[in-house]
């Protein structure tokens, strides 16, 4: 229905679009970067059924549509009839194709492709942070996520006795709040575990929760000229070196601002250097914080606020559950599941492309709930981002009205 009120309010003022929304948001790609990873991996060489291109098509509308199985996709892109060849395929597949292509085709094409897709993207729109504009470094947040899986289908990834499961791990670029690094593991897999496999760039800034307490890789991220901001456990056992006057703080919320040392022996082993210690009053939540950073620069404000953009990661977890298909999979076995993390990544990565190229002031929930009504609209793609809703158009003031008393 949005679609039609802005074809009917646009016909005159803009040429007939023969292309549908999904095909123009597909061809965001450039077919010759995949095509490459394609070669690389020989993908195509010796596979059977539909290629790597029509794969990576039916996945992304698993995602756009919301597709609960692989009949779904397939039914959904077959129900297109002779538009599918504008999506660059050449025939719509059939549920065994997909779910055979999902067991067997390596996932790490798409993988790969996310981060060429990301790197080309970032060429052509500047992704923007929400806040703390006066840090000039490149600011990450790091957590992980439990997706939970039968594990009578997912014999695999047991995580418990009776309960399997995969771990999400991803590390933000605060830049536009896209992944800069994933990892799926299995559920047991601890989160420090993949952080410590993490290759960050010097004279970054990373943010993390208690998830992360590992001293001895603070330490090296110290060592490698990277700040991190973290909450402090309860039991944190240290000797206070230097106390600093926080009266004179403009922020009253500050309690504590101090240099700190570990205290027993293994800890001092492990990061032999002073920490930060900021303990500060959250008002909204009505509790005490108390964060912790090998930066001594920054003011204690500043390091409160840096901690508070964590909920960035969060949030994107929360979305992506709520939006994509990643908490239901359309094929059973490892490999598959890794195709419809990547994918879904891919489905993002083109929507925050998008939302930040709009003038609408879009909302990613709204964006994709909207994308996914009008996926086969022909609409121009554009227009239709910078304004979606059908404006109230003023009636002349000689306009009739029929039924005026």
């Amino acid at each position: 229905m949005i679609g039609y009120f802005y074809i009917v309010k646009h016909k005159k003022h803009s040429p007939m679009i023969k292309i549908s929304l999904f095909s123009q948001i597909i061809k965001l790609i450039p077919r010759s970067i995949f095509f490459d990873i394609i070669k690389e991996h020989e993908s195509d060489k010796y596979s059977k059924g539909i290629d790597s291109w029509t794969h990576l098509i039916s996945m992304l509308f698993c995602h756009l549509g919301h597709a609960n199985s692989v009949r779904d996709i397939s039914n959904g892109l077959r129900s297109i009839t002779g538009n599918i060849n504008h999506l660059g395929c050449k025939k719509a597949p059939s549920k065994s194709s997909v779910s055979y292509v999902n067991e067997h085709r390596d996932y790490k094409i798409f993988q790969q492709l996310y981060y060429t897709l990301a790197e080309y993207l970032k060429m052509q729109a500047k992704f923007t942070r929400q806040g703390l504009a006066h840090i000039q470094r490149k600011i990450y947040l790091l957590d992980a996520s439990v997706i939970s899986l039968s594990l009578s289908l997912y014999d695999w990834a047991q995580f418990r006795t009776r309960k399997g499961a995969v771990k999400l791990h991803l590390l933000l670029d605060y830049d536009g709040c896209l992944p800069a690094f994933a990892d799926l593991t299995d559920g047991k897999t601890h989160e420090i575990t993949v952080a410590r496999q993490m290759q960050l760039p010097s004279n970054s800034i990373l943010v993390f929760d208690m998830g992360y307490y590992d001293f001895s890789w603070w330490y090296n991220l110290d060592s490698n000229n990277i700040w991190f901001v973290t909450r402090a456990k309860d039991n944190l056992d240290y000797e206070i070196i230097e106390d600093f006057d926080v009266t004179s703080e403009k922020d009253e919320n500050v309690l504590q601002d101090s240099n700190i040392r570990l205290k027993g022996t293994v800890s001092q082993k492990q990061y032999p250097k002073m920490l930060r210690f900021v303990r500060y009053w959250d008002e909204i939540n009505q509790n005490e914080l108390v964060f912790l950073t090998n930066n001594r620069s920054w003011t204690a404000t500043t390091v409160a606020r840096i901690y508070k953009e964590r909920w960035n990661i969060e949030s994107f977890f929360k979305m992506i559950k709520q939006n994509l298909k990643i908490k239901s999979f359309v094929g059973t076995s490892e490999n598959a599941v890794q195709i419809q993390i990547w994918t879904a990544l891919i489905a993002i990565l083109l929507l925050t492309f998008l939302k930040t190229k709009a003038k609408y002031q879009w909302h990613m929930s709204n964006l994709i709930t909207f994308i996914r009504l009008n996926l086969f609209v022909k609409i121009d793609l554009w227009l239709w981002l910078d304004k979606p809703f059908i404006e109230k158009q003023k009636l002349p003031e000689n306009q009739l009205f029929l039924f005026s008393g």
